[in-house]
C-alpha cells in the first residue's frame, strides 16, 4: 500500500491502521529505543495529572472517542 492508497482511507480506517501498526511494534520493544522527546512528554503529564490538570481513560473509551471525532 502506498502513500497516496493511505490517504485515500477514511479516518477509522486509518486509525485501524495505527492501532495494528503500534500493536505490533510494541510486541518488540527491544528493538528500537524510546526517542528522548518522549520520556520529556511522560514527566509532563505525570505532573500536569498529578495537578489535577489531565483526565485518565480507560483505553477502550479514548479510542472510541477517538473515532467519533474523526467520523
Amino acid at each position: 500500500m502506498s502513500i497516496a492508497d493511505l490517504r485515500k482511507l477514511s479516518p477509522i480506517e486509518k486509525l485501524k491502521i495505527i492501532e495494528t501498526l503500534w500493536s505490533d511494534l510494541a510486541e518488540d520493544q527491544e528493538s528500537f529505543a524510546s526517542p528522548a522527546w518522549h520520556a520529556d512528554a511522560l514527566r509532563k503529564t505525570e505532573t500536569e495529572f498529578a495537578a489535577g490538570r489531565v483526565e485518565i481513560l480507560d483505553w477502550e473509551v479514548a479510542k472510541k472517542e477517538l473515532r467519533k471525532r474523526a467520523e
